[in-house]
């Protein structure tokens, strides 16, 4: 599908919006490179290799990690202290090292000569290196594969979710959603594991309105799209989740898997999961970095806002928290390709003009971000049971989509506001899909609003507003001593949540960065290497 270019705005104003989302950016990565957190410590172990649990399903990651920081802390970072300890002899090997430490029975500490320290590191660097090796090898491993069986000939892509908390329900779900049509499954998180600060160990049967994200889940559907995807001949991409107090390992674990799609906002664990600020951009910050490295395209969560903030009136706060997540991506090390910025289909739709209000808010998205695969998310917030209604309003939301040119069209439901999909609600909503792109996929051609029109001036409003508020951010005085945007998220500026930088969830795993900190993850990432 190709990129419409009919909206003329104002180009001086959105490079002003690009300077400012570098200015509020800027001061969050100085603080995310300056400090860790336990799950960046613990997604290194698992580059190393280190994965299993104890007999209570408690990872030995986590051991290892809570065992160094009880007695070095991890301002260090837990590699020198732990292959010291190897170095030491206190175990053979890096999983018996961790089953001791649980126990209590290894001393960890910080080599004091540098030759020791030295070669510490050397060793952490050898222990790593292979499962960055790993990443790398999936990342081509899924190139080689697209050009064997090829992309999906049209766009956008057609994205649809499967979560019955059973790994092996999910399966042959997603393989007959493959073969009716949809190019991407995405195997929706359980509810709450966004707040588990472990990575549950093993395929999984038992989720609640979704399915836990681990990695042999991830291993499991992987191989099962491969298949599916052999027989259709095109490659079906895959997606979970890289969100919440475990975000850099489980993007670590989706790099080694091959999963194709994370998603993977700035600011949705702080605004609606309540997890510290601080907490959420260094992991994030790591998260995508992995993401860089994998060749995963993330997914942001802008659509999350219109949920509880009105579509109209904060539809400028969607498209700052977009031109803030470009900056905070391309930081990592992220490409445009890999840019899938969230936007959603949310305005009530018995406001007079609300199709044309959609259009202008498509529109303006896909004009600022014109190299980027868009994630265009339908209708939820105004579902209200009524099937048939809902089912002409997922119709609008897909012509809309093909009408502005959008990348990645996540399925909607009819029953969205009745009951987990069945598989015949699935396909219904695929014809849905299918009708719409079929007959009116060309439109993005013929679509062209006059100059000066409704949709037109909507767009500009929205830029304008956008503009103002990061002007308004960049400049307040700090009340806190934080950055503008941290300020400005602890003032409800986005979705109306309150988050203040020294409270939420997962605070007590984060340390600031000592002189002598080394990570050896980190080091490759960004180095290339």
């Amino acid at each position: 599908m190709s990129t419409p270019k009919v909206l003329e705005l104002d180009r001086a104003g959105i490079r002003r919006a690009r300077s400012h989302a570098a200015r509020l950016g800027k001061p969050v990565v100085a603080m995310a490179t300056s400090h860790t957190t336990v799950s960046v410590e613990r997604a290194t172990l698992r580059l190393a290799g280190l994965s299993g649990a104890d007999h209570e399903r408690v990872p030995w990651v986590n051991h290892l990690v809570d065992a160094v920081r009880d007695q070095v802390g991890i301002e260090h970072g837990v590699t020198t202290p732990v292959w010291d300890a190897l170095r030491r002899d206190e175990a053979p090997d890096l999983l018996t090292l961790a089953q001791k430490a649980s126990a209590g029975a290894v001393t960890f500490q910080i080599p004091e000569q540098k030759g020791e320290a030295t070669r510490a590191r050397r060793a952490a660097m050898a222990a790593v290196r292979p499962g960055i090796r790993r990443i790398d090898r999936q990342r081509a491993a899924r190139d080689k594969q697209i050009a064997r069986l090829g992309d999906p000939k049209q766009r956008p892509w057609i994205y649809l979710i499967v979560a019955t908390g059973d790994i092996y329900e999910d399966i042959p779900q997603a393989q007959a959603a493959a073969r009716e049509g949809a190019d991407i499954i995405a195997v929706i998180r359980s509810t709450g594991q966004s707040l588990l600060d472990y990575v549950p160990e093993g395929a999984t049967r038992e989720g609640f309105a979704g399915t836990y994200a681990t990695q042999e889940n991830f291993r499991l559907m992987r191989a099962a799209l491969d298949e599916v995807g052999k027989e259709l001949g095109r490659y079906i991409r895959l997606v979970n989740y890289a969100s919440g107090l475990c975000m850099p390992e489980i993007a670590t674990l989706a790099g080694l898997e091959r999963l194709d799609m994370m998603l993977n906002d700035s600011m949705y664990g702080i605004l609606f999961r309540d997890i510290n600020p601080i907490r959420t951009f260094v992991d994030q910050r790591f998260s995508r970095q992995i993401h860089a490295r994998a060749g995963i395209i993330i997914n942001t969560g802008e659509d999350n806002y219109l949920t509880t903030a009105d579509a109209v009136d904060a539809a400028h706060t969607v498209t700052v928290s977009q031109l803030m997540n470009e900056y905070f991506g391309k930081e990592a090390g992220l490409e445009d390709w890999q840019l899938g910025l969230g936007h959603a289909f949310e305005i009530n739709p018995d406001l007079p003009d609300s199709f044309r209000m959609e259009l202008a808010h498509a529109l303006l998205a896909r004009h600022l971000f014109p190299n980027a695969p868009l994630k265009w998310m339908p209708p939820t917030k105004h579902m209200t049971g009524d099937i048939f209604k809902g089912y002409l309003l997922d119709g609008f939301f897909n012509l809309a989509g093909a009408m502005t040119g959008q990348s990645i069209l996540l399925v909607g439901m009819m029953t969205e506001a009745v009951v987990t999909p069945f598989l015949s609600d699935r396909d219904l909503a695929l014809q849905n899909v299918r009708y719409v792109l079929n007959s009116a996929g060309g439109l993005v051609e013929d679509f062209h609003p006059p100059r000066d029109g409704f949709i037109q001036t909507r767009a500009r409003h929205v830029l304008g507003e956008a503009i103002a508020l990061m002007d308004e951010m960049s400049t307040r005085p700090p009340t806190r001593g934080w950055s503008p945007l941290l300020e400005a998220i602890a003032d409800g500026t986005f979705g109306h949540m309150k988050r203040p930088a020294d409270q939420g969830k997962g605070l007590e795993g984060v340390a600031r960065k000592a002189d002598d900190y080394d990570n050896p993850a980190t080091t490759l990432l960004e180095e290339g290497k």
